[in-house]
């Protein structure tokens, strides 16, 4: 089954939003097996959503649609597929019903706009919302399927799981997809590439390989289709396998674990606590290593030491050393890792120092060039990186690299 995703908003168009719907969409069709050939966004004028679907319909045996299904004004999808479809519209009385329950649980008043969410062309097959006010429809034209949903993503998401996926299901016959995602960091994707060359030459032809990039990580998606299906985990093993044995310090993890996971299973498997002395990368390891649930059983806090000032009052950073050779040097970078795992009480910790951006590089020193420490007890290691982009590019790059190069001296694989 090929399928095409269209998101209605003009909020969209004009970058106010991001559509983060379409994404999610297709990687919930793809593990059902659904080929997703198209994604295009569309503003909220009947015209653009109708001579959208005049040409997709025919083309696609699916569409879903997303958005434009609010209370407000500027919200027209409804109407223009009533008038798609050649449809009146009615009021459906199981979804009146639901948004009259859903406000009064709410101790909320309904307003006109509110009861017009319960009118839905007669055309479609209405598709009950158990998490909003708005419903989803169903329709069917020239062989393909159109399924029309709000854009609220946690409504959209509640759908799809409840309604539309497992319908599909149901009338499809699914191919046998297996996908392994490879977690890389510290290569460039046109270095790894090039490093995995006849890796991927060797490659079966029952096997795809996808780069899927982002700043300061690649993931390696491989897929075995069909007709490989049955043995797919044998083959991916033997893949992954050879795969290791080319870039072994730059593999993290697997199936979009994060570096911050995959650091952090590693410290509570070994009974180690970790803290941070950040300057150039403000907060952000931290940050990272936080947002994972159950960080507290082995991260104690972190010291972000921009000012030289804290580094040599708080970190013990000698003034003069940052005086003679500045911030920016492995011995600073050494004498931070120390002292915040001194003064927190930890077994390791990771310090890092730089330039940041877009301001501050010298001759000597450019934008991006960052040191960074990892230690765990009396071991230390210190690197220096110049690292490219723009300010957010630079410290998520440091961040991600740090983590890593903590997991990598852990593992004796410096």
């Amino acid at each position: 089954m090929r399928s095409a995703l269209i998101t209605i908003g003009d909020e969209i168009l004009i970058g106010q939003v991001t559509d983060t719907n379409a994404v999610w969409i297709a990687q919930q069709l793809n593990e059902l097996g659904v080929q997703v050939g198209e994604m295009v966004t569309v503003s909220d004028e009947a015209g653009q959503i109708t001579s959208t679907l005049d040409r997709l319909i025919g083309s696609f045996e699916l569409l879903i649609m997303t958005g434009g299904l609010g209370p407000t004004r500027d919200d027209l999808t409804k109407q223009t597929l009533a008038a798609y479809f050649n449809s009146k519209m009615h009021t459906h009385p199981e979804v009146l019903e639901k948004i009259t329950t859903y406000f009064k649980e709410r101790g909320r008043s309904m307003i006109e706009s509110n009861l017009m969410q319960a009118d839905v062309p007669e055309a479609c097959r209405v598709l009950m919302n158990n998490h909003g006010t708005a419903p989803g429809m169903w329709f069917e034209k020239d062989g393909t399927i159109l399924v029309s949903l709000p854009g609220v993503p946690y409504e959209m998401k509640g759908l799809m799981e409840d309604k539309v996926l497992p319908e599909l299901s149901s009338m499809i016959k699914v191919p046998e997809v297996v996908h392994r995602t490879i977690m890389t960091q510290g290569v460039p994707e046109s270095y790894l590439a090039a490093l995995l060359r006849d890796w991927e030459l060797s490659l079966p032809e029952c096997v795809k390989l996808a780069y899927l990039p982002r700043p300061g990580i690649v993931r390696l998606r491989l897929t075995v289709v069909d007709k490989c299906a049955g043995k797919a985990e044998q083959i991916l093993d033997v893949i992954i396998g050879k795969l290791l044995d080319i870039i072994p310090q730059h593999v993290f993890g697997y199936n979009d674990i994060s570096l911050e996971q995959s650091l952090g299973d590693l410290l509570r498997e070994r009974g180690l606590t970790l803290a941070t002395a950040e300057s150039c990368t403000g907060g952000k390891i931290a940050g990272m290593i936080t947002s994972v649930p159950g960080s507290s059983d082995y991260f104690t806090g972190s010291v972000i030491a921009y000012d030289n000032r804290i580094k040599a009052e708080l970190l013990g950073v000698d003034a003069d050393l940052i005086e003679n050779k500045g911030a920016v040097c492995r011995e600073v970078v050494e004498q931070m890792a120390k002292g915040v795992s001194s003064h927190l009480g930890t077994r390791t910790a990771i310090a890092t120092s730089g330039i940041a951006g877009p301001d501050g590089g010298t001759e000597d020193k450019p934008v991006g060039t960052t040191w960074i420490c990892v230690s765990n007890g009396d071991k230390c290691y210190a690197k220096k990186y110049r690292f490219a982009g723009n300010r957010d590019r630079i410290i998520i790059q440091a961040s991600n690299t740090s983590l890593q190069l903590l997991r990598r001296l852990l593992l004796n694989n410096l």
